[in-house]
């Protein structure tokens, strides 16, 4: 979520309207993402594989193979829920902890640990949401600087009848391709997690 947010707000700093489109800006979001997550689903396979294979994919929920799926099921949510403490924010854990244990009966709250999966998915995704804005900020800044030094450049020059945005654009590229945006946004997104 915190790739797709970054890069939407990239292309309005940029101010290219549809460039890069937002079918590339999901694909470039789901590439980042499975590069972020190969790790996380190696180490499920690896701890789910052999009560995965005793699954039977004809009837998975007779017998053995239901208690198998379960086993899979329990095991492969462990590298997820650590993956998912890790990058979770401490503020945003104590939250839907104590969110969770309001909305449960009296006698079912002492239930709720910070390690619950239900706990940990809302206070990830809370935690995303708001690194994605801090770093749009930072991606941001720049590119109102240049905004707001063409414009007055115009208007210093009387260039009243020259769009702002036909000369902005260009700089702002150039800009972009002179730090080398896309390297150091995709590095910064990767690397952001631990």
């Amino acid at each position: 979520m915190k790739i797709s947010v970054v890069l939407s707000i990239l292309r309005n700093a940029l101010g290219t309207g549809q460039v890069p489109s937002g079918i590339i800006i999901s694909g470039l979001s789901v590439i980042l993402t499975l590069c972020v997550m190969t790790p996380v689903g190696q180490e499920i396979a690896e701890v789910a594989g052999p009560a995965a294979a005793r699954v039977n994919v004809d009837d998975p929920l007779e017998g053995d193979s239901y208690d198998a799926l379960l086993e899979a099921i329990d095991a492969g949510k462990e590298p997820l829920k650590a993956f998912l403490k890790r990058n979770a924010g401490g503020r945003e854990i104590v939250l839907f902890v104590d969110l969770a244990r309001q909305v449960r009966d009296p006698d079912r709250r002492a239930e709720v640990t910070p390690d619950d999966l239900l706990v940990l998915l809302p206070a990830f995704l809370i935690t995303e949401l708001a690194e994605a804005f801090q770093i749009g900020f930072l991606v941001f800044i720049p590119f109102l600087i240049v905004d707001m030094v063409v414009a007055n450049v115009l208007l210093a020059l009387g260039m009243h009848m020259l769009s702002p945005t036909t000369v902005r654009l260009p700089f702002k590229l150039l800009l972009f391709v002179l730090v080398e945006g896309w390297y150091l946004l995709a590095r910064a997104l990767i690397l952001g997690y631990s």
